[in-house]
C-alpha cells in the first residue's frame, strides 16, 4: 500500500488532504490551550474561594476556628487549595508537554510538506516541458512532411508541363529535395524527442512521483502518530495528578472524621462559663395572713412605741440608699412587720448596681475594655488574666535569651578585641533588662489579678453558696450594696466590690417602712442632647431635645439623676444631657 502507486494521478488531492491534516493538528493545539486556560481559570477561582473564606487574623472568626467542625472545615479550604495547585500543575503539563511540543512540529511539518510538494511541482513542470518539446516536435515534422509533399507535387506538375523550361523544372526538383531533407531532419528531430519525453515520463510516473508521495504518506503517517501520542500524554497529565487529587479528598474525609461533637460541646462551656452558681430557691411570701408584732417575736416594736429615736437607715438621706429602686405609687399596702422586711432584705438578692459598675458599662459601650478585664466572667477573665500572664511570660523568656545573647557577644568582645567593642553594647544590654524589668512587673500585675480571680472561684465539687450573695443570719451584720455586682449597664459581669456604697446595719431598731418616703426635690432642668435607650435597671430612657427634672447631681461618677414625672425617674449619663441648676434650690452648687 503505497501512495505512489495507487495514487499517482493524485497530486492536488493530496496536496488538500494534507493540508487538511496540518488543520486537524492546529485544532487540536487550540483545543488543549483553552483547556489550560480553563484549568487555569478553575485553579484560581479555587484559591480565591479558599481565600475567602479562611478566618482572618486577629479577628473573631479566628477565635471560632478552635471547635474541631471549623478545624475540618478549614482543613478542607487548605485541601482546596492544594487541589487548585494540582490544577494548576495539569495547566503547565498540558503547556510544556503538548502545546509547545506540538507547535514546534507542526512548523517543521509544514516545511516539510512545503518542500515535498515543491519537489513534485518541479518534476510536473519537467514532465510537461518535455511533452511540449515533443509537441511542437510532431507539428514541426507534421508541417515538413506537408510542405515536402506539396513540394513534390509542385515538382510534378512542373515536370509534366511541356511549356515549362527545364530551369524551372530544376529549381522545382531542388525545391522538392530541400523540402523533403526538411522533413527527414524533422522526424528525426521528433523521434529523439519521443524517446526522450517516453524516458521522462517513464521516471515521473515510476521513479520521481513514487518517491515524492512516499515521503508525503510518511509525513502524514507520523503526524498521526503524533497526535495520537499527544492524547496520550493529554490523559497522562490528568492521571499523575489523580493520586494527589486523591489526597486532597483523602484529607478533607480525614478532617470531617476527625469532628469531635463533645470536644467542641466542651469548648463552648469553656468560652461561655461564668464561674457563678445557679440561683436557689426563692422563699414562699404569704400575703394572706401578715404577721402581728409581739413582744416575744420582735422587741422593735417596742423600742419604737417608747419613743427611742430612730436610726435611718444609712444614716443618710433616705433617697440616696436605694438610687435605681422606682418609687411606687400605688396605694399603699398594709404594712409588714420589720423583722418579716429585715429577713425579706437579708435573703433576697440585691439588685443595686453600684457606680463603678455603670460607669465600666459606659466606657465599654464606648468601646473601651478594662485593662483587668473585669468586665467578664469570673471563669472568662480567670481565662483572659492567664493568657496574658503566659504572653508575658513568653515575651520575658525572649527578652531573656536576647540579653544572655548579647552578653555572650560581650564576653567573646573582651576576649577579643579585635572583634568589636564590649562598650557599644551597654546601651543595648541596659535597653534589654530595663524592658525585662518593665515586662516582669506587668506580669506580676496581672498575676495578682489572676490570684485575687482564682481565689474567689468556687471549688469545682464544692456547693458554693449563691453567687447572689445570700447572707448566713451567723454572718456580721454588714451588707455591701454593690457587693459582686452581677452586671453593668451593658449587661457585663463583674466581681468589684464598692467599698464606698458599704451600708451598716446596726443592731437596733429600724423603721418598719422603706419605701414610705417622700420623693427628692427638683434642683433644677436639663435638656437632652441626645437619645438614650435606658435598658438597664435604674436607667431611664430619654429622647433628644426633651426637658426633664434634675433631682440629683453628678457625683463623679458620670451619671445624673433626673426624673420626668413622680412615677418615673433614673439616672442618664452626664454627657448626654445640659444640666441647667436652680441656685435657689437646696443643695444645688453655686457657678461663678
Amino acid at each position: 500500500m503505497s501512495w505512489g502507486t495507487e495514487l499517482w494521478d493524485q497530486f492536488d488531492n493530496l496536496e488538500k488532504h494534507t493540508q487538511w491534516g496540518i488543520d486537524i493538528l492546529e485544532k487540536y493545539i487550540k483545543f488543549v490551550k483553552e483547556r489550560t486556560e480553563i484549568e487555569l481559570s478553575y485553579a484560581k477561582q479555587l484559591r480565591n474561594l479558599s481565600k475567602k473564606y479562611q478566618p482572618k487574623k486577629n479577628s473573631k472568626e479566628e477565635e471560632e476556628y478552635r471547635y474541631t467542625a471549623c478545624q475540618a472545615f478549614l482543613s478542607t479550604l487548605n485541601e482546596m487549595n492544594d487541589y487548585a495547585g494540582q490544577h494548576e500543575v495539569i495547566s503547565e503539563n498540558l503547556t510544556s508537554k503538548i502545546i509547545a511540543g506540538l507547535a514546534r512540529y507542526v512548523q517543521e511539518l509544514k516545511q516539510e510538506r512545503k518542500s515535498h510538494f515543491h519537489d513534485g511541482r518541479k518534476a510536473q513542470q519537467h514532465i510537461e516541458t518535455c511533452w511540449k518539446q515533443l509537441e511542437s516536435s510532431k507539428r514541426r515534422f507534421e508541417r515538413e512532411c506537408k510542405e515536402a509533399d506539396r513540394a513534390q507535387q509542385y515538382f510534378e506538375k512542373m515536370d509534366a508541363d511541356i511549356n515549362v523550361t527545364k530551369a524551372d523544372v530544376e529549381k522545382a526538383r531542388q525545391q522538392a529535395q530541400l523540402r523533403h531533407q526538411m522533413a527527414e531532419d524533422s522526424k528525426a528531430d521528433y523521434s529523439s524527442i519521443l524517446q526522450k519525453f517516453n524516458h521522462e515520463q517513464r521516471e515521473y510516473y515510476y521513479t520521481h512521483i513514487p518517491t515524492i508521495f512516499q515521503q508525503i504518506q510518511e509525513m502524514e503517517e507520523r503526524r498521526i502518530v503524533r497526535l495520537g501520542e499527544s492524547m496520550k500524554t493529554y490523559a497522562e497529565v490528568d492521571r499523575q495528578v489523580t493520586p494527589i487529587i486523591g489526597k486532597c479528598l483523602d484529607g478533607i474525609v480525614k478532617a470531617a472524621e476527625a469532628i469531635d461533637q463533645k470536644n467542641d460541646s466542651q469548648l463552648v462551656i469553656e468560652a461561655y462559663k461564668s464561674g457563678f452558681e445557679p440561683p436557689g430557691d426563692i422563699e414562699f411570701e404569704d400575703y394572706t395572713q401578715p404577721m402581728k408584732r409581739t413582744v416575744s417575736e420582735n422587741s422593735l416594736s417596742n423600742s419604737r412605741g417608747e419613743g427611742k429615736a430612730e436610726p435611718k437607715f444609712g444614716g443618710k438621706a433616705k433617697g440616696k440608699l436605694w438610687p435605681f429602686i422606682k418609687k411606687n405609687k400605688s396605694p399603699k399596702q398594709p404594712k409588714e412587720p420589720l423583722s418579716h422586711r429585715f429577713n425579706e432584705f437579708m435573703t433576697s438578692k440585691p439588685k443595686i448596681h453600684c457606680f463603678r459598675s455603670l460607669k465600666r458599662g459606659l466606657s465599654l459601650k464606648l468601646g473601651s475594655t478594662p485593662e483587668d478585664f473585669s468586665n467578664l466572667p469570673p471563669e472568662q477573665r480567670r481565662k483572659k488574666l492567664q493568657q496574658k500572664v503566659d504572653e508575658l511570660n513568653k515575651d520575658i523568656q525572649k527578652e531573656v535569651d536576647q540579653r544572655d545573647a548579647i552578653t555572650k557577644m560581650k564576653d567573646v568582645y573582651l576576649k577579643n578585641p579585635q572583634m568589636g567593642d564590649p562598650a557599644s553594647l551597654d546601651h543595648k544590654l541596659a535597653e534589654v533588662n530595663q524592658n525585662i524589668e518593665k515586662l516582669r512587673l506587668e506580669a506580676q500585675k496581672f498575676e495578682a489579678w489572676l490570684a485575687e480571680v482564682e481565689g474567689r472561684l468556687p471549688a469545682r465539687g464544692e456547693q458554693a453558696r449563691r453567687q447572689s450573695g445570700l447572707y448566713d443570719a451567723q454572718s456580721a451584720p454588714a451588707v455591701n450594696n454593690c457587693a459582686q455586682a452581677r452586671e453593668s449597664p451593658d449587661g457585663s459581669y463583674t466581681e468589684e466590690q464598692s467599698q464606698e456604697s458599704e451600708v451598716k446595719v446596726p443592731a437596733m431598731d429600724f423603721d418598719d417602712e422603706f419605701d414610705d418616703e417622700e420623693p427628692l426635690p427638683a434642683i433644677g432642668t436639663c435638656k437632652a442632647l441626645y437619645t438614650f435607650d435606658g435598658q438597664n435597671e435604674g436607667t431611664i430612657s430619654v429622647v433628644e431635645g426633651e426637658t426633664l427634672y434634675v433631682i440629683e447631681e453628678d457625683k463623679g461618677d458620670g451619671w445624673t439623676r433626673i426624673r420626668r414625672s413622680e412615677d418615673e425617674e433614673g439616672y442618664v449619663p452626664t454627657s448626654y444631657v445640659e444640666v441647667y441648676l436652680d441656685k435657689n434650690a437646696k443643695g444645688a452648687k453655686t457657678y461663678i
